[in-house]
């Protein structure tokens, strides 16, 4: 089924599902990004479960997705993108105040290729979408 032009992003931008609990940090980085010189629509969600619905409505090109939501964490949400029958065809980018060591080899096992603490900042976020976005365009 075709993604309608509005949520693609009409203007032939890049979809972007932003994921993070924490009203302040979703806030900042959504405006961060609007600001940077990406050329994205974003789209953002607060919990796991609504992580997974706006993606399964917007088929993002990109996800941001905090590690420890309040219901699902990043591998959860992940693994409930890859099921079968369902096609994940965006980049995942983790982003995380902490996690369990062994996370980062089941993050790595699941395609994630971006990991990154929050204490990097949201400049990092950014630099590592603008890779991403680079990345798809030359697959």
């Amino acid at each position: 089924m075709a993604v309608p032009a509005d949520l693609e992003g009409g203007n032939g931008h890049d979809v972007v599902v932003v994921v993070d609990d924490d009203p302040g940090y979703l806030k900042a980085m959504v405006l961060t990004i609007e600001r940077s010189d990406l050329d994205v629509e974003v789209v953002e969600a607060a919990t796991g479960v609504d992580a997974l619905l706006e993606i399964g409505r917007v088929q993002p090109t990109l996800i941001v997705l905090d590690y420890s939501l309040p219901d699902l964490n990043a591998p959860q949400v992940i693994r409930r993108l890859l099921e079968p029958g369902r096609k994940l065809d965006a980049e995942v980018i983790v982003v995380t105040g902490g996690m369990p060591d062994q996370a980062t080899v089941e993050l790595r096992q699941m395609g994630v290729k971006v990991i990154l603490n929050k204490s990097a900042g949201m400049p990092a976020v950014v630099e590592a979408m603008r890779e991403a976005l680079r990345r798809r365009k030359a697959a």
